[in-house]
């Protein structure tokens, strides 16, 4: 079992706010979710029982937690992009493949490749991700609007389902 290498209390029932990136395999999600928003996620994900749905978003619980699956082919860490979100949570849930992440503090992102498009819940940045990571099959991410990240940043198809919580 992997551990839960940072945990946010937003996620796991503290009102302290402070914020951070969590992995940690589905397995686990259970324990100490205080937040109703996760919880549809997570029984979500679970439901799936290993079957992508087709590609297009699922509302869970309307526009609040809705889910994109995917199946997209690595960029490679030279055409990763970081991005940053200010209205929703992202959970990225790894079916097939492993998916190289990069992260970095969304405050340390400072060159904006494409401003915030408030459609799509989106802003893209040039800078260089501070580490990288394999997420592979069964493991989930957690990336908060604090935390920039570049998912893809591997090589070769990846099959995952990313859920959206609104904040």
């Amino acid at each position: 079992m992997l551990p839960c290498v940072v945990a946010s209390p937003a996620f796991y029932g503290s009102r302290k706010e402070l914020a951070g990136m969590i992995l940690d395999h589905i397995s686990n999600w259970r324990k100490n979710v205080a937040q109703e928003g996760f919880r549809k996620a997570f029984e979500y994900l679970e439901g799936l029982k290993g079957k992508l749905p087709a590609d297009k978003r699922i509302e869970i619980d309307g526009s609040r937690v809705y889910a994109l699956p995917m199946t997209s082919q690595g960029k490679g860490r030279t055409a990763a992009r970081l991005e940053t979100h200010r209205k929703y949570i992202d959970i990225q849930y790894i079916m097939s493949g492993t998916d190289t992440m990069g992260w970095k503090a969304a405050a340390g992102c400072k060159t904006i490749a494409e401003p915030y498009n408030e459609a799509r819940d989106i802003e893209f940045f040039t800078d260089k991700p501070d580490t990288y990571f394999d997420v592979s099959p069964g493991v989930f991410v957690v990336f908060f609007p604090e935390d920039g990240h570049a998912p893809l940043a591997g090589n070769g198809e990846v099959v995952k389902v990313v859920v959206k919580i609104g904040v």
